[in-house]
């Protein structure tokens, strides 16, 4: 990319930061019959491509569902996780499902609905390994990656005696369970869940370390369209459709932290 271009475009990003935010009429999109929903498409099982280059995933079947309840089809846009609140501020789609943790920061741009869905950090480990608490780690090892979520969860509750093996990354940890070298592992229910699909019932989780929910994301003073997902969310918790939708991308139904959270 020339100078030129590369000016070009880092002017183009400033501007787009720093327009007023679009707020999306729900009647519009009614009348438009179609909602266009911001999605990541490279973080497994939330977002994912299908064989076809469709995308796909648990947030594509909320997306889906949430489009369903508000009778007009889903157009679904790849969006990455630096450029979906900047897409959603300029106009370019009308909701994120975008698997986007509600934090306190982001919450001065977007406006979230209720959680619809998380991501646990735990311990897990095989069936046979009697672990159920931090105190039975004791004696024990447990394949961690280094500088991680898990980590530093795990550091802060091991009890004198166990044995933290850091590596560099997910995969090299979760290798080192899987060959028998360390008895339990530090990890995500997401990335659990892509093991449970090769492994089978060889592992279980033994219990929680952290947790953050996930929202759906509008632009600021969206108010109607929010309270229309308010409503979906909250019907989809109890209908057990976020349940089906969960146990299908990752094993087990929605987490009771996130059909609590407020």
């Amino acid at each position: 990319m020339t100078l030129t271009r590369r000016l070009f475009a880092a002017l183009a990003a400033t501007t787009l930061l720093a327009a007023p935010a679009l707020a999306t009429d729900l009647q519009a999109v009614r009348d438009a019959g179609t909602i266009r929903v911001g999605m990541l498409v490279d973080f497994p099982p939330f977002g994912i491509q299908d064989a076809s280059g469709t995308p796909d995933g648990y947030d594509a079947d909320v997306a889906k569902a949430l489009a369903e309840h508000l009778g007009v089809e889903a157009q679904i846009v790849p969006v990455t996780g630096p450029n979906r609140i900047p897409y959603l501020l300029s106009g370019q789609v009308d909701v994120l499902v975008a698997s986007l943790g509600i934090t306190a920061e982001r919450a001065e741009r977007v406006d979230f609905s209720i959680p619809y869905a998380g991501i646990a950090i735990g311990v897990y480990g095989g069936t046979d390994v009697a672990v159920a608490g931090p105190e039975d780690l004791a004696g024990k090892s447990i394949a961690v990656a280094r500088a991680s979520t898990q980590d530093t969860g795990v550091t802060e509750v091991a009890p004198e005696g166990t044995e933290i093996r850091r590596f560099d990354d997910d995969a090299t940890a979760v290798q080192a369970l899987m060959s028998g070298q360390v008895q339990t592992i530090g990890l995500s229910n997401v990335v659990f869940s892509q093991i449970s699909g090769v492994a089978g019932d060889r592992f279980d989780k033994k219990f929680d370390l952290s947790s953050q929910v996930q929202g759906i994301a509008v632009a600021p003073d969206s108010d109607a369209l929010l309270e229309e997902i308010n409503a979906f969310v909250t019907a989809s918790r109890e209908d057990g459709t976020l349940d089906t939708i969960h146990e299908k991308w990752l094993g087990e139904p929605l987490p009771d932290f996130v059909k609590t959270a407020q």
